[in-house]
């Protein structure tokens, strides 16, 4: 975290799902689940200035929107209302995450933006008082406030922190599709019954600093219906286990997939022979955060 003038610049990390489990749908159309998040080092970089007053983003990210459809912008206006705050902030986004990708890129960003007017307004309050506000932006919020090894249960605010993941080489792929989060959910509504990860083992692999626990409980109950519409999913995955991965995943509602490698050199050429086979747009070699 850099301060120069009257400015600050924050790195916003990404997150995977090692665990996504669906527990049952609530009346009001969400659903509740039990999931454990992980951040990875893949961000993206605001960087916040006050102005007099309003709220301005700028992006390198063409398609993104910098008007109130952005969730920076939501988070900076909740911040203002929150803390009664007349300057205003210009928020200029530097985009590195694969975008609608299940792996939060817009609540990172949305978080990182609740953490950096704290930081530069020098505003008293905390992290919890931070998650309460990012809820109202969406699920994943709280939780990249919080980042690190989680288990998020209800809609995916209420947060476990677990200790440290057992350290590990991952490659992540976006494929050129985009997913829509909301048809995964109804289609896996209309399923009859599915297999549920066992997330409480996890939790205890984790625990345990057993990567192997972690690795044979990989699962997301999403998976069946993004691979169902998008069979290029399991190609990645199937790639990653051929090309020496000890598991694979989809992350989030997808289509992002990743691998956990035991090694660099193993990951660096999965990773190439992926973006050789032009299997996904966006590959990347990182570890977690």
């Amino acid at each position: 975290m850099g301060t120069y003038m009257s400015g600050l610049t924050m790195k916003a990390y990404a997150k995977i799902n090692l665990g996504l489990d669906v527990v049952r749908r609530l009346e009001n159309g969400y659903h509740e689940v039990k999931m454990v998040m992980q951040t990875v080092g893949i961000a993206d970089v605001l960087t916040f200035e006050k102005r007099a007053e309003g709220i301005v983003i700028t992006t390198d990210a063409g398609e993104l929107p910098t008007d109130e459809n952005n969730l920076i912008y939501k988070a900076a206006r909740l911040m203002q209302e929150r803390y009664q705050m007349k300057e205003g902030v210009t928020v200029h986004l530097e985009k590195h995450i694969p975008i609608a990708a299940g792996m939060a890129g817009g609540s990172t960003d949305a978080a990182a933006t609740l953490k950096g007017m704290r930081e530069l307004f020098g505003l008293d309050c905390t992290d919890q008082e931070l998650r309460e506000i990012g809820v109202k932006i969406g699920a994943d919020v709280p939780y990249c406030v919080m980042g690190g090894t989680a288990l998020a249960e209800g809609i995916g605010e209420v947060l476990t922190a677990l200790p440290a993941a057992p350290d590990c080489i991952l490659v992540v792929a976006k494929p050129d599709i985009n997913v829509s989060t909301k048809y995964v959910y109804e289609h896996l509504d209309a399923m009859e019954g599915y297999a549920h990860p066992d997330i409480d083992g996890m939790v205890a692999a984790i625990k345990e600093g057993c990567l192997g626990g972690v690795v044979e409980r990989l699962g997301n109950v999403l998976e069946t219906v993004t691979v169902e519409a998008h069979p290029i999913i399991d190609v990645i995955k199937q790639k990653m286990l051929e090309m020496g991965a000890e598991g694979s995943l989809m992350s989030g509602s997808g289509p992002t997939v990743f691998g956990i490698f035991n090694d660099r050199e193993t990951a660096e050429k999965a990773c190439a022979q992926i973006a050789k086979e032009q299997l996904a747009k966006q590959v990347f070699v990182t570890s977690f955060v």
